[in-house]
């Protein structure tokens, strides 16, 4: 047969359940905590990804707004006559080439003076003059912040030829020399825009225009954008820095591989990592990207001290409950494993220690005293069991010791009528055989229930000792039915009832005197009746009182209340003694008894 299903919880011990439900309790707190920490550093991450996401557009926008700006002045420059005009090999005066070049000079420091309370622009012309016709005018790299510069091909700069290959497009990188010296440096290199300037008329480039100081008029607009110990970088497309907001202008700026942007002209790429927020607007048109470069640590310090709060209100609600969970464990487990133990440990009978104190009134010490209060009432139990087992056997030790008596008074009485008879006294002998008849009756060889044969036997013994000792005769009639001999009726019980109808009834009367013993069957049961013809008053009350009365009179006997309870005793309530008076005088009393068969105890 297929064993059938155990529940794992019944195997657990109190302080396993306690222990199970503490954790049920706490550990999905830290764990909710936990995730929910997670999701809250997620969202976070994303919302302030989209807001910067928002701010770099418009950041790039205003950086693209600036470099718009200097490309349309370089397209002036590019098409003002002074420029297109210039041609070092023409075959001008040596005045005249000077106040071309003072022409030049002022027309580019008049773009490199325009303010708008933005960061200055300086604007400076590169020429190649192979034939050094401007021999008077500085040569590079003795620059300034903005000027006209001719050179021959050993003073040509490195950007020089690669400027002149890009045709006309300005573009922007990383100069030497054209940013004001500070000191103790050198070498310092500045963001510079650059375009070579074609003959509109003539083919060929008349010089390169650059615009210097670009690193500043940028950093101007990447300044107002505020991030929380951030990186603002602005780089080509080869990720080489052009500007940033930290002095790292010329490396190459190291992105995640996500942040790689798409094949698309423009557009915007965030990653989040676990240690930086990328997000990056790029222009493939301008060869330019703006990339915000957002450390997660410094975004989530505030974030991280509410964490720290709630996890230190979790750490305190961890020991307030494992606080309470120990208070509760000594305050209510303890008792019981103490209560357990005495449990295991008690015997019925044993010695019961002292009822442990514990200062209060709970529900637990009145359990505990309940329990060592019945072990005390059940070893009371126990020992009066004991006392009145004691008692029992005394008490059949004594019935037996009794019993000797009788047995010995039978067997004396069947010696003396065996010798009256041997005498020939014949009526002596007669009486000692009916005494001895009622004397082994009575024995019973200690039976409680006899048959009603047997009971009959031994009222009839009775009744033939009692018409031997009194002079008159009275006349006994019989009506008991041989169907009933087998039923079971208490010893001597007609006995005491033929007695009272001899001595209450027919006493005095002589002849006259009659007594009827009959019996019925009636079913379930049987009544037996014993009928006197006698002509004395009987007071009916106070016979109901002997029979049905708690504490009746004890004047007035216990001969028929002792036959009437034991029959109770034997066969229940239904059972018993009842009287009535019988038509034309005298009195009947009728046994009712249920028809049991078997041995009598």
């Amino acid at each position: 047969m297929k064993a059938g299903w155990k529940n794992p919880w019944a195997q657990t011990s109190l302080k396993q359940r306690m222990i199970l439900v503490f954790l049920v309790l706490v550990v999905p707190l830290f764990a909710l905590n936990t995730y929910g920490n997670y999701r809250a550093d997620q969202i976070l991450k994303r919302y302030v990804t989209n807001a910067y996401i928002e701010l770099n557009k418009q950041n790039f926008k205003l950086i693209s707004r600036d470099i718009e700006s200097i490309n349309k002045v370089a397209s002036t420059v590019f098409q003002h006559p002074l420029v297109q005009q210039l041609d070092p090999g023409d075959d001008m005066s040596e005045l005249e080439r000077v106040k071309n070049y003072e022409r030049l000079e002022n027309l580019l420091s008049y773009y490199s003076e325009e303010t708008d309370q933005l960061e200055p622009l300086y604007y400076s012309l590169y020429v190649y003059d192979p034939s050094n016709s401007y021999s008077f005018a500085p040569y590079y790299p003795e620059s300034r912040k903005s000027g006209v510069y001719f050179f021959l091909d050993e003073e040509k700069p490195e950007w020089f030829d690669e400027a002149v290959a890009k045709k006309g497009n300005g573009y922007l990188r990383l100069i030497d020399h054209l940013s004001p010296p500070i000191r103790g440096q050198k070498n310092q290199q500045t963001l510079a825009y650059v375009r070579a300037i074609n003959n509109i008329t003539k083919a060929g480039t008349i010089g390169v225009l650059v615009v210097s100081n670009v690193n500043a008029r940028l950093g101007g607009s990447m300044q107002p954008v505020t991030v929380p110990e951030g990186e603002l970088y602005f780089t080509d497309w080869n990720n080489r820095i052009l500007n940033a907001t930290t002095p790292e202008a010329g490396g190459v700026l190291e992105l995640p591989p996500e942040v790689s942007p798409d094949h698309s002209q423009s557009g915007v790429k965030d990653v989040i990592t676990d240690d930086f927020i990328y997000v990056m607007n790029y222009n493939y048109a301008l060869q330019q990207k703006l990339v915000y470069k957002v450390p997660v640590k410094a975004l989530l310090q505030q974030q991280n001290e509410i964490k720290r709060i709630i996890l230190l209100l979790s750490v305190a609600y961890f020991a307030l409950g494992l606080g309470m969970i120990t208070y509760f464990w000594r305050s209510l487990m303890t008792p019981l494993q103490k209560l357990v133990s005495f449990v295991r440990r008690y015997e019925p009978g044993a010695s019961v220690p002292a009822t442990p104190v514990w200062r209060r009134n709970d529900e637990i010490s009145v359990l505990v005293s309940s329990i060592y209060e019945m072990a005390r009432r059940l070893n009371g139990l126990i020992h009066y069991k004991y006392k009145m087992d004691i008692k029992q056997k005394e008490a059949q030790l004594q019935i037996l010791y009794q019993q000797i008596n009788p047995h010995l008074l039978y067997n004396t009485l069947e010696s003396i009528y065996w010798k009256s008879t041997m005498e020939g006294n014949t009526a002596s002998a007669e009486m000692i055989k009916e005494l001895s008849k009622l004397m082994k009756i009575s024995l019973s060889r200690g039976r409680e229930l006899i048959t009603l044969e047997e009971e009959l036997e031994h009222a009839s013994a009775y009744i033939r000792l009692q018409e031997h000792r009194y002079e008159y005769g009275f006349h006994v009639t019989w009506d008991v039915p041989a169907s009933l001999y087998p039923y079971n009726i208490p010893k001597i019980t007609l006995q005491p009832l033929i007695e009272n109808a001899i001595i209450h009834g027919i006493k005095n009367m002589g002849e006259d005197g009659e007594i009827v013993i009959r019996a019925a069957d009636s079913g379930d049961f049987m009544q037996i009746q014993i009928e006197d013809n006698g002509y004395k008053t009987v007071d009916w009350a106070a016979i109901d009182r002997v029979l049905n009365e708690e504490r009746p009179n004890p004047s007035a006997g216990y001969g028929i209340r002792n036959i009437h309870q034991r029959i109770r005793l034997h066969f229940g309530p239904d059972y018993g003694l009842s009287y009535s008076g019988r038509p034309g005088g005298g009195t009947i009393v009728t046994l009712t008894l249920p028809k049991t068969e078997g041995s009598g105890q």
